[in-house]
């Protein structure tokens, strides 16, 4: 007899021997080493417990996963490191800023096959840390490789383009990048290996050295990779510091010595860590904030496809990706049928632990994550939505079932705080104005999905979202990729451009070697035998 789905989320969490042999989790993973200098240090101090976000059935109870544990670090470990990464760079005159760019590119080409000889282990710990399932956790590993291959690429295309000379009016002149100092790398808990990868190996492949912070969850998928930064790079390149934000990222931004702060989380957060810079005006930051994506669903969209599309905008990885659709427009004249149709495909969906074959919605890591959600379910319920999917907003400890709230208005939290849960809230429209106006007066503007067949409201459409936001995206969900497409943010949904080629040019600045025309052979011989 098929159980319904009440039973199975009330049984959703598995016995030990339900745990297919090769996704388990094995003996904690205790962390005591960290990275400072070329030297793998052993810390005797206080280690913070990693717990998972997996409980397993057991005849006391449930009983939540210990994974492991990792270095809670100081003050004063946090300032070494920071020493180290400023000895390391020495005011560009350093062995890596002053490396040629093929011996940069050298190292990270065994960084990279390193890492890919941990990959079984890093996607284990993917999805026991994070509650990421193993499809996912597989695409986040397999991607962040090929974004790696794809920088190296770029840069060797960069450093070819960069020896060339520009002649103007009597001046020759040949046109470079260089590295601008120490970089603070700080990666998201949602995407720890891809996020924290994409800013951290463009800022080492353009000359500058690196402290890296991995996010309060997510930080022993790190570990087998430590050895392997500790192989790659030189002494002082990268460097890698844990603990509360207070001990360890306070004191190395409040020294001014950190020239550039690569972070990707709240917007709240990255205006305390801005604070702490004495100069905040020579402090370059990267961020990837929130976002609220929308869809507009117009009245000519097809339907089938629009569903598709926003079920899994909406709910892939439990809606816990910045890019997600996070509130969903929908003509009125078409609601109903929409609303239908999206409420069996939500039922379609597989839930459960990370393991079980395509999977989509699975335990939340964040610590009372699941109440925090149902906070904004009943806000929604007593300003006038409900919650119109079976079982929506059903809880079992660490895992919520999907909710879709309707009708949505603008009295609700949910209508303009980022959820970033498997909540689903549905506007119903009649003009274009109302989502319109929504993205115009959203403190976010980073993407939005229209769904629709009339080229002439998709035109007029496009013409004003594009001064709103950095993507829209036609009959698609929001997504960061491909990832040699510009990845930005408007509002507070971010600083600065990602992508391949964009995180080059955002560790790095365009600097120049000039003379009058007549030195032209002298430059020329330089560069030819690789003086310079």
């Amino acid at each position: 007899m098929l159980m319904s789905i009440d039973e199975r989320i009330a049984s959703v969490f598995p016995e030990e021997t339900d745990i297919p042999e090769i996704f388990r989790i094995g003996k904690p993973i205790i962390q005591k080493e960290y990275l400072i200098d070329g030297k793998l240090r052993t810390w005797k101090g206080k280690m913070h417990k990693v717990l998972s976000p997996v409980y397993i059935r057991k005849a006391k109870g449930l009983v939540r996963t210990v994974i492991g544990e990792y270095p809670l670090l100081t003050r004063m470990e946090a300032l070494a490191a920071l020493d180290a990464a400023i000895h390391a760079y020495s005011n560009g005159r350093g062995p890596w800023p002053a490396m040629s760019v093929r011996e940069r590119l050298r190292h990270v080409e065994k960084f990279t096959t390193l890492m890919q000889g941990k990959k079984d282990e890093i996607i284990r710990l993917l999805m026991w840390e994070i509650g990421k399932s193993w499809q996912e956790s597989k695409k986040e590993f397999d991607r962040t490789i090929d974004y790696l291959k794809s920088t190296i690429e770029a840069v060797r295309e960069l450093d070819r383009g960069s020896m060339k000379f520009v002649i103007e009016q009597g001046i020759i002149g040949q046109i470079r990048r260089s590295p601008l100092g120490v970089i603070l790398c700080m990666g998201p808990f949602n995407f720890p290996l891809n996020e924290t990868f994409a800013t951290l190996i463009p800022a080492l492949l353009m000359g500058n050295t690196v402290i890296f912070k991995p996010p309060k969850l997510g930080v022993l998928l790190h570990y087998p990779l430590l050895r392997a930064l500790k192989e790659t790079f030189p002494p002082g390149v990268v460097n890698t510091v844990y603990g509360e934000g207070r001990s360890v990222i306070k004191p190395m931004l409040s020294s001014g010595k950190i020239e550039v702060l690569a972070f990707i989380g709240s917007g709240k957060t990255a205006d305390i860590l801005k604070s702490y810079h004495p100069k905040p005006h020579r402090l370059r930051s990267v961020l990837g904030l929130e976002a609220k994506n929308a869809a507009i669903v117009l009245r000519d969209a097809d339907i089938d496809k629009s569903v598709r599309e926003c079920v899994q905008g909406s709910l892939s990885f439990n809606g816990q990706r910045c890019t997600a659709l996070k509130i969903l427009f929908v003509h009125s004249t078409i609601a109903d049928l929409f609303i239908d149709r999206f409420c069996r495909e939500v039922e379609k969906l597989k839930f459960g632990m990370p393991w079980k074959k395509d999977v989509t919605i699975t335990p939340l890591p964040e610590p009372g994550k699941t109440r925090c959600l149902r906070d904004l379910i009943r806000d929604a319920q007593r300003h006038g939505a409900d919650i119109i999917n079976r079982s929506g907003g059903m809880t079992n400890k660490t895992f919520l079932y999907p909710a879709v709230l309707y009708p949505v208005s603008k009295e609700m939290k949910v209508y303009h705080e980022e959820q970033f849960g498997p909540l689903v809230p549905i506007v119903p429209f009649d003009t274009i104005e109302t989502p319109v106006r929504y993205i115009i007066e959203s403190n976010y503007g980073q993407q939005a999905s229209i769904f629709g067949n009339d080229p002439g409201t998709f035109s007029h459409l496009v013409d004003i979202l594009v001064n709103q936001i950095c993507r829209v995206n036609i009959n698609t969900m929001c997504q960061r990729g491909p990832d040699v497409l510009p990845f930005a943010g408007r509002k507070d949904s971010g600083g600065g451009t990602l992508s391949v080629t964009d995180a080059l040019r955002a560790f790095s600045i365009r600097t120049i070697v000039a003379a009058r025309e007549c030195n032209g052979e002298m430059l020329r011989q330089i560069v030819k035998v690789h003086r310079s």
